[in-house]
């Protein structure tokens, strides 16, 4: 059975960006383990589940998966895993990851391992693309370095932050995740003429945010053969 980990931020997670990779893998076998950077419950981030900002339905769907899957409610703690241990390992977006998952050693450092290793595969979604900014390979040089990659583009950040870099939460942005890959290197194209982007670069497989939930979902499962 294919075995996928789940990395979720304990600081807003968007809801179709878990939600849909969770569904669709879960339907096709795959053995899911969730966890997040204390082991704490993760949380959805409130307009991921606002039906006026996504539609009733998918708020709706969202809600009761977040409300009832029993490995969201009752995760794991990141120090714990082992990327050797899982497949595929998998990194919803939300704009919460630019304070938890992003900077965090171990989260950076299953990423590393699943990218670098003979058999793992990553996706990583919409801003928790910004990890790739900040995980270096076993030489000490940039992992996304030279890779191809789209993920949550500028030109979406400037309609959601003020001049300030303020979120509509009233927290400040720490960074631009578009800028900080680029500047670590990668060749960044978000397809902005594209209805969804999904990008698959050898076993890193980046998504660009909300609307290529499905699309990054299916990818995915493609490359684990599901």
């Amino acid at each position: 059975m294919t075995s996928v980990l789940f990395v979720v931020s304990e600081e807003g997670y968007w809801g179709e960006e878990c939600i849909e990779p969770l569904t669709t893998l879960d339907e096709r076998g795959a053995d899911i383990t969730v966890a997040t950077p204390t082991g704490n419950p993760p949380v959805v981030d409130e307009r991921s589940v606002d039906p006026e900002s996504v539609g009733e339905e998918t708020a709706e769907r969202v809600t009761e998966i977040h409300e009832s899957d029993e490995r969201l409610n009752d995760p794991e703690a990141l120090a714990e895993q082992d990327a050797s241990d899982y497949d595929a390992v998998v990194f919803p977006g939300g704009h919460g990851t630019a304070w938890d998952i992003n900077q965090d050693r171990d989260a950076r450092r299953l990423l590393r391992e699943a990218v670098a290793g003979e058999d793992g595969k990553a996706l990583v979604v919409c801003h928790a693309a910004g990890i790739l900014a900040f995980t270096r390979d076993a030489d000490g040089e940039f992992l996304v370095e030279g890779r191809s990659v789209t993920g949550f583009p500028n030109e979406w950040e400037e309609g959601i932050v003020d001049e300030r870099d303020l979120l509509p939460d009233g927290r400040k942005l720490p960074y631009w995740v578009e800028d900080e890959v680029v500047a670590a290197g990668a060749d960044w194209d978000a397809e902005l003429d594209a209805d969804t982007s999904v990008t698959v670069d050898g076993d890193l497989v980046t998504a660009r945010g909300p609307e290529s939930s499905v699309a990054a979902a299916e990818t995915f499962a493609a490359e684990l053969d599901l």
